[in-house]
């Protein structure tokens, strides 16, 4: 038997000679080299762990990056090869301002009182000196006859094909227009139309007949939208920009158009634009960190997430694979290597293959994110303006991956530093102690985030309203509610291996395949508890996120503004908005705009259409214009439903201030969506009401009372929601009020509150005019049928009035979310109970051959996978689901009765926790262990 002298007083850490530390880190970095390439399996295993969330971030910057326009790609984009643009956007004389980069974020000092006054400008190159050439471009819609009838399609203007506008606007085929009757368009037009270069387009507004000499491209449209650019001699409405091709503006000139109600978007101002802080356009300043610090954002939630569960799981598999190399490392210490070296060893494994997975990971995420942008690109620079490779971020996610691959092997290389030489040479394997420090600090941790999650969500529910927006008061609790749990979270954690050890004695009376496989877990908690450890935070951050959605979503529900019964087309007709005084529809004009509603109803094939009637708005209507006789009529809704006047209100699509609707009773049923009994219909002809709140009815009657148009319009008449109070106009007495039979029906879901006969609104002499029209279809109505019906809704509007079709699909499934999140999670707590899983077996494969030395079947080499995957996996979502409900709890209670906690998916959530762990550890069953090898160890005495 041979040992090293040592000098006495020396010790493995004893500091080495001056100039032998570049040596000891050269020796160190060679021998983790090696150990990197001699276990390559491991090493590809923890390589890909840190390299897939590089890739992904890196690919997510690029893609993210390449939707930020440079200033040379935003000229050439509102530009192509010309200097400037202007345009005429208020009046003279008021002081106008806009933003250098944004000509279209403008307006008046925030000190001005009175509104704008002064003579618009009608052609602003007037303004300019007389040499200044100029082209005007004009963008409208304009409406053009297809095959299928007449559509309305974007256009543009004026000598759009100049060569000039490339860039801006580029010719694809064919040739330029020479003549006033010929045009180019976009090939998605084209194709729109079903015509070819040479052919005629047919224009209905204007009237025009145009020859198509080629094709165009707008870099602001994608490239499957249709647009035509027309010659300057067509007139549309729309507003005009004056391009002046040679001209450079320079910001002093801006400003003085500016003074004139004219802005302007300059090439030379755009690529150097002046300091607007402390100006009103300074809000509109966009520099490097504002334009980015969206993405900031997510690559440092990202970071922070990926690095925790990488350094969990690269931490296991480094934890194991150190205790396969702990005889090498013993031979390099039985030779002189200190403490220092083996620490240097193993932590430069982790810095190696940090450098590997993060310079991969870069490679593979600009490839994937090049991909990925070549895929979505639609044709359109204006959102996709090209590839840009942030160099600054991705060498930042590099980093990032050597420092995740670094602390990963920090816990294994301190271990390692301190083993024992002789025990590791004779390869003995003790079982590893919990330190009783651990479980306490994990304790105090617990408590400290339950006290401040318990704290903060009582502040919430309890904080006067009037404490200021950002006192520390009002602006800590949210923090503290999220904090909370993952402090908690954090200390289950630090506390993991007491309550393994804790398992492991209750699972001992289960069986003897549970007893194994809670003792391994235990035994190995450098493997165990990062990996539960790593599923938690995944589960805690779904679970988290479904319960907020699903919060948000089920108050999103209840208020939905529904525009007809679900799976019913809505087709409703408002004034053409002027921009000054709101012009209610004359009656003509609201004929005209019924008898269009219902032609497009008639063309959507629909047999099943209503008509809602209402009567006009007291805000809309001039009481000097209403008939003598008629009366403005309130369902009453029963004083003890009305609110306070100080709480607020939202409205939805049953509006209790204007309850009453007239609906023909052959078309009650498509307007309620719903089937009525004979019974019901026949009360309804004879007079009845129909109340789609049941809070409206009354001993089944409905009081309807009457005021004249005067007193609703001086709002001397009940609101339906509010009591009577000081602060609001007195109520004046009813002129009549009569008790109507009602059929009381729960409608919620619909617009209709309360439906009367027409024959019962002339009784009452109540006049109403047509306001919707709905349209109900048996089965789902195709996207083309409905792209077709609104196109044509368009082309029926006038300048009078617009014609809107909308369909009525009901709030949101949630399906349609909660199945990426689901996906997400499942996904990552697969992937983590893989690499966990696979490293138990790995490093239990004595332990397997053991058990098969005296007995042991495969059978029970199974059962011990299915309870090391139980309890793995149940483990980190039991713990991630408590931690991650917290904050949701806290939210509902201090959003006032907004966020309820009755919306949390609470199935899913059980499922989530109890039965992705038991499908985990029934796959961890089905996969047949490898066949156990015989070992044999080295005696050293």
């Amino acid at each position: 038997m041979t040992s090293r002298l040592e000098t006495p007083g020396a010790s493995r850490d004893a500091a080495p000679a001056r100039g032998a530390w570049a040596a000891r880190w050269r020796v160190a970095a060679r021998l983790a080299r090696r150990q990197v390439r001699r276990t390559l399996p491991s090493s590809l295993l923890i390589g890909a762990l840190m390299m897939l969330p590089i890739a992904t971030m890196t690919a997510y910057t690029v893609v993210a990056a390449s939707t930020i326009a440079t200033p040379a790609e935003q000229v050439a984009t509102e530009l192509g090869r010309t200097q400037a643009w202007i345009g005429v956007r208020g009046l003279p004389g008021n002081g106008l301002w806009q933003a250098p980069t944004q000509p279209e974020f403008f307006g008046y000092p925030a000190t001005m009182r009175a509104g704008p006054e002064g003579e618009r400008v009608e052609d602003p190159t007037t303004l300019l000196p007389d040499d200044v050439e100029s082209i005007e471009v004009v963008e409208a819609n304009v409406r053009v006859a297809t095959p299928d009838g007449v559509t309305s399609i974007q256009a543009w203007t004026g000598y759009t094909w100049e060569p000039r506008f490339a860039g801006r606007f580029d010719v694809i085929d064919g040739r330029s227009p020479t003549g006033p009757d010929e045009m180019m368009a976009t090939p998605a037009a084209l194709s729109r139309l079903g015509l070819r270069i040479g052919d005629t387009v047919e224009l209905a507004d204007p009237a025009r007949s145009l020859t198509v000499t080629g094709t165009m491209s707008a870099a602001v449209l994608p490239s499957d939208v249709p647009a035509l650019f027309l010659p300057a001699s067509v007139e549309v409405r729309g507003e005009p920009k004056w391009y002046l091709p040679e001209h450079e503006l320079s910001w002093e000139e801006v400003e003085e158009l500016n003074e004139h109600g004219v802005v302007a978007f300059s090439r030379a101002v755009a690529l150097d634009p002046p300091d607007m802080s402390g100006t009103d356009a300074e809000g509109a300043r966009v520099d490097y960190w504002s334009s980015r610090w969206s993405i900031f954002i997510m690559l440092g939630a990202a970071g922070l997430f990926s690095a925790y569960v990488v350094v969990m799981l690269a931490g296991a598999a480094f934890a194991v694979s150190a205790r396969r190399q702990q005889r090498a490392l013993a031979v390099a210490a039985s030779v002189g290597a200190s403490a220092s070296d083996l620490r240097r060893i193993v932590l430069l494994q982790g810095t190696t293959l940090g450098i590997a997975a993060g310079v991969v990971g870069a490679v593979v995420g600009i490839g994937a994110g090049a991909a990925v942008l070549a895929v979505v690109d639609n044709g359109s620079t204006a959102q996709f303006p090209g590839l840009h490779l942030p160099w600054e971020m991705v060498l930042a996610i590099v980093a990032l991956a050597v420092l995740v691959g670094t602390a990963s092997a920090a816990v294994p290389a301190h271990t390692v530093a301190r083993s024992d030489v002789l025990s590791a040479l004779r390869g003995a394997r003790r079982p590893q102690r919990a330190r009783p420090s651990h479980p306490i600090w994990g304790s105090v941790l617990v408590v400290v985030g339950l006290a401040v999650t318990i704290a903060a969500a009582v502040a919430l529910t309890v904080i006067d309203p009037s404490i200021a927006w950002d006192s520390p008061l009002r602006t800590a609790p949210p923090y503290g509610v999220i904090i909370g749990p993952i402090v908690v979270q954090l200390g289950v954690v630090l506390s993991g291996r007491w309550l393994l050890w804790t398992t492991a004695r209750l699972f001992s009376r289960i069986g003897l395949s549970a007893r194994l496989a809670s003792r391994d877990a235990a035994a190995n908690a450098s493997r165990s508890v990062p990996a539960f450890g790593a599923i938690g935070a995944t589960v805690f951050i779904g679970v988290f996120a479904l319960s907020g959605v699903a919060m948000q979503n089920g108050q999103s529900a209840r208020n939905w503004y529904y525009q007809a019964p679900v799976g019913s087309m809505a087709i409703t007709y408002v004034p053409t908005g002027t921009g000054g005084e709101y012009t209610p529809l004359s009656e003509h004009e609201i004929d005209e705009a019924g008898a269009a509603a219902l032609d497009l109803a008639d063309a959507s094939g629909s047999r099943r259409i209503a008509v809602v009637e209402r009567q006009p708005e007291p805000w809309s209507a001039d009481a000097d214009d209403m008939p003598s006789a008629s009366v403005r009529a309130l369902a009453l809704l029963p004083d003890e439903y009305l609110i306070d006047s100080d709480r607020s209100f939202m409205t939805g699509s049953q509006d209790p201030s204007d309850p009453i609707s007239v609906i023909d009773a052959d078309e009650i049923e498509t307007a309620l969506g719903v089937r009525l009994t004979s019974a019901q219909l026949a009360a309804y002809r004879d007079g009845a009401a129909i109340s789609a709140d049941p809070r409206f009815v009354t001993e089944q009657t409905l009081e309807i009372s009457a005021w004249t148009w005067a007193q609703a319009v001086d709002g001397a008449l009940p609101s339906n929601i509010w009591r009577e109070s000081p602060a609001m106009p007195a109520w004046e007495p009813p002129l009549w009020t009569e008790r109507l039979p009602a059929i009381s029906l729960d409608l919620p879901l619909q617009p209709v509150l309360v439906a009367i006969s027409p024959q019962t609104a002339d009784r009452l002499g109540i006049t109403t005019a047509p306001r919707l029209v709905i349209a109900g279809f048996d089965t789902a109505v195709p996207l083309d049928m409905r792209d077709r019906l609104g196109a044509q809704a368009e082309t029926l509007s006038t300048s009078s009035w617009t014609l809107t079709a909308g369909w009525e699909d009901g709030p949101p499934d949630d399906t349609l979310w909660m199945a990426p999140i689901i996906a997400a999670v499942a996904t990552l707590v697969l992937g983590a109970s893989a690499v966990a899983l696979s490293l138990a077996r790995f490093e239990r494969r004595p332990d397997d051959a053991t058990v098969s030395a005296v007995g042991g079947s495969d059978g029970l080499r199974r059962r011990i996978g299915f309870w090391q995957g139980l309890i793995i996996a149940g483990f980190g979502t039991l713990t991630g689901a408590v931690a991650g409900i917290l904050p949701p709890l806290g939210i509902a209670m201090q959003s006032g009765g907004m966020l309820l906690a009755s919306d949390i998916p609470w199935t899913v959530l059980v499922a989530l926790a109890v039965a992705l762990p038991l499908a985990i550890a029934v796959v961890s069953w089905l996969v047949t262990p490898r066949r156990p090898e015989l070992t044999r160890r080295t005696v050293i005495t």
